[in-house]
């Protein structure tokens, strides 16, 4: 029986090691994708800067910049990792080849597996290239039909990004909110900071529908309710969106909800009306009305960029997504609680049963499957 039980180990060894020779080509691909040289010589560039006495001097640039130095070497000490692993497996399969130690194949399994994760997550961020994948993401949730069932589930999905966010090391800033009549939110403006943020969460944009048995029903019936999510990129004062003062108007009044002792003493809440556009953009969590001034701007000129992005392009950008009423035919993703739980998303075709789990921030398989998906079309059409 022993050459028996040997030759089972060699063949489990070699088709372990085709498994794991698969990735040989697409991990070279990672590495030209992720331009290792060039991210090399900014790391050292930043590293000379920061040696410089005056470094600290502006603390915003600084901040910047140390942001910058840590998120590129994430990125190259991650795929110098990926590389040693996949030349740690192959070695380990030679060497349980030689010992012919079955006791070794759970572990390589084991180190594959945490590669190919790996693997996978770094593919999905080498996607996020376009301009401001890489900045903070505003995001605000509207409800729509659905009364307060809506309101509800407005305040379940600022529930769900803020849960994905920790998750994700990313720190969660409240803009503005409107709290519902009986629960929830009519609305609420949020940020989240972190890199890429803003590239993963703009496939987020659209209409989400849920459906179950509403605890606001006294008949214990199903309802179907509706929230839409808009997304928007954090810009810098640097960019190019002029917007005459004469075309707008500035609103000051008095903060409601939580937010600390300054809520309610001082009108220092900020509503800034675009006339040209419709668009009303409002900010009260700051601590005063000149910073709720500056980021309602902040916010407006992001809205005017995605505006004028939608505008310029031949279809929709990616950047914002296609603007729809926040109702019947027109979501992105349905969220089924009752009778049986599943989430889909009707872009990609992705689906999770486990309801509560993506409820609990674990949305990264739609988030990859669309950024799989937008660039697939992407291709397609540069090829058509």
């Amino acid at each position: 029986m022993q050459p028996v039980r040997q030759g089972k180990t060699m063949v489990e060894l070699d088709n372990l090691k085709i498994e794991i020779k698969q990735y040989e080509g697409p991990l070279q691909e990672l590495k030209d994708s992720l331009d290792l040289e060039n991210k090399s010589n900014r790391i050292a560039e930043l590293s000379r800067l920061m040696e410089e006495p005056d470094f600290w001097n502006d603390p915003e640039k600084s901040q910047k910049q140390s942001q910058e130095l840590g998120n590129l070497k994430d990125d190259v000490n991650t795929c110098q990792e990926l590389e040693k692993k996949y030349e740690d497996m192959l070695e380990l399969i030679d060497m349980a080849n030689e010992e012919n130690d079955a006791s070794m194949i759970d572990e390589i399994r084991n180190d594959f597996t945490a590669f190919s994760e790996g693997f996978e997550k770094m593919r999905i961020k080498t996607l996020l290239s376009d301009e401001y994948d890489n900045a903070n993401a505003i995001l605000r949730l509207n409800a729509g039909a659905g009364g307060t069932e809506s309101c509800d589930w407005c305040s379940m999905l600022y529930r769900m990004y803020t849960r994905w966010a920790e998750r994700h090391g990313f720190s969660v800033e409240e803009l503005d909110s409107l709290e519902g009549d009986e629960a929830g939110y009519k609305s609420v403006t949020f940020q989240i900071n972190g890199e890429n943020a803003y590239g993963y969460l703009k496939s987020e944009h659209g209409v989400h529908r849920l459906v179950r048995i509403s605890p606001f029903n006294a008949q214990g019936k199903r309802q179907t309710s509706f929230v839409s999510l808009d997304v928007m990129p954090e810009i810098n004062d640097d960019i190019d969106i002029e917007i005459n003062p004469d075309d707008i108007r500035i609103d000051t009044y008095r903060s409601s909800g939580a937010g600390g002792q300054h809520i309610n003493k001082t009108s220092s809440a900020i509503r800034i009306t675009h006339f040209p556009t419709g668009i009303v953009v409002t900010c009260q969590n700051e601590r005063s009305q000149f910073q709720n001034k500056d980021k309602a701007m902040q916010i407006l000129k992001s809205r005017l960029y995605v505006l004028a992005k939608e505008t310029n392009a031949e279809k929709l950008s990616d950047i914002r997504g296609e603007v729809k009423d926040i109702a019947w035919g027109s979501q992105i993703r349905s969220y089924f609680l009752q009778p049986y739980q599943l989430v889909k998303d009707l872009r990609t075709g992705t689906e999770v049963a486990q309801a509560d789990s993506v409820l609990d921030g674990n949305i990264d398989p739609f988030i990859n499957s669309y950024l799989k998906w937008i660039n697939t079309k992407d291709r397609e059409g540069t090829t058509a």
